[in-house]
């Protein structure tokens, strides 16, 4: 049965990380992967997530199943930091959280309770978005559609094109949002903006479903919730999948959360029971440990005080390198304005660099990038700004 087996393409980003690390140039520079790295280069365990551990090992009793939806305390836990510490929605009710392995799995839950429920819509993702998006969706069996949403021309998230796209969206679809550090562009609705992208979802009765896998790597914790709480404000159903890879640093632990708000309690249960259900038939209950360091920490006054304090510094680093990046580009010579970089949020921005320029940074500089354009700014660092820098001004 396996002999007529086709070999599948590559992944465009983890494809390029497996051809990174079999390239056997010394120089090489990887920014296509979206992993944090530090001012060495490497991808660091915070110190607090190893504290954490280490608590953990001490009061660990069992390696017992988890619920299928989770801890119930980790849930609220995130649930705060979604929607804030104060929030009506924090505890049990209307808002409920079920553990999943990384964001990604909380995407795909929602795929599959979707297909389960209303099979004939369709999920909206913006152009661009992760190229993993429309794939989890459509395995799901799901139809994708896109809504414009970037000005690669003018370097900035074109709302106005967006929201007249989503006014013809049929009622009952899905419309896919980045919460904040837009992915891959790194350019962010406004306030304003988040304001007309609710009433337009709520005029045509559409179903938000927000990716935040970025939550306090744009300006803060609280900072970058704004977009999410807004809608959750004024909207009375919706669907948000955090993930824990980046502001923890949890990346192999696979610690995602899928949280649904729905209008009564009741029909939140119902929402729950039918999620949990999805759930069941894919992977059944949750790995415990990477939800384990991320209740030890928010739940500890001392160390959620030390984990803002790193998360903070990963914000500051990618940052900075932001600022670098566009000044060593105009004092390295570029004709070419790559001053928007400086001002997008998040781990990745849009170079406005070609398929060919891409391709030539590969091949004759070692220097990997997503196909598109996409440059993971977390991966530069002091030691290869100036061969970077150098070579894309010999491609533009």
């Amino acid at each position: 049965m396996f002999e007529s087996v086709k070999t599948a393409p590559p992944d465009p980003i983890l494809g390029l990380s497996e051809a990174f690390a079999k390239d056997p140039r010394t120089n090489k520079i990887n920014l296509a992967v979206g992993v944090y790295k530090d001012a060495a280069g490497g991808t660091p365990i915070l110190k607090v997530v190893k504290q954490a551990e280490k608590l953990l090992l001490e009061r660990e009793v069992t390696k017992g199943y988890k619920p299928i939806e989770g801890d119930p305390v980790f849930g609220r836990l995130v649930r705060e930091m979604l929607f804030g510490q104060g929030s009506e929605l924090v505890p049990e009710g209307r808002a409920q959280t079920a553990h999943t392995p990384g964001g990604t799995g909380a995407l795909r839950v929602v795929g599959d309770y979707v297909h389960s429920q209303t099979p004939s819509a369709s999920v909206w993702c913006s152009d661009p978005t992760w190229v993993n998006h429309q794939k989890v969706f459509e395995a799901a069996g799901l139809a994708t559609k896109s809504y414009p949403y970037f000005d690669a021309k003018n370097n900035k998230a074109t709302i106005d094109a967006m929201l007249e796209a989503l006014a013809k969206a049929p009622a009952g679809d899905v419309v896919l949002l980045h919460g904040g550090c837009h992915n891959p562009t790194g350019a962010d609705p406004t306030r304003e903006d988040w304001q007309k992208i609710a009433n337009v979802l709520a005029q045509r009765g559409l179903l938000p479903l927000i990716d935040f896998a970025y939550q306090g790597f744009g300006t803060g914790l609280e900072e970058d919730a704004e977009g999410v709480r807004l809608l959750a404000a004024q909207l009375p159903e919706l669907f948000i999948c955090s993930s824990f890879s980046k502001n923890f640093g949890l990346y192999n632990e696979r610690t995602g959360a899928l949280t649904l708000l729905a209008k009564t309690p009741a029909h939140g249960e119902a929402v729950l029971s039918q999620i949990k259900s999805c759930i069941r038939a894919n992977y059944s209950n949750p790995p415990a440990h990477g939800a384990a360091i991320v209740r030890a920490i928010l739940e500890d006054a001392a160390l959620r005080k030390q984990w803002l304090g790193e998360l903070a510094e990963m914000r500051d680093r990618i940052n900075s390198m932001r600022t670098e990046f566009v000044s060593m580009l105009k004092k390295k010579g570029a004709k070419q304005d790559f001053g928007f970089i400086a001002h997008q949020r998040g781990m990745f921005s849009f170079s406005g660099l070609d398929k060919n320029q891409v391709e030539r940074l590969k091949s004759e500089f070692a220097i990997y990038i997503v196909g598109s354009g996409r440059i993971n700014v977390a991966g530069m660092t002091p030691d290869n700004l100036g061969p970077l820098t150098d070579a894309i001004v010999a491609v533009l």
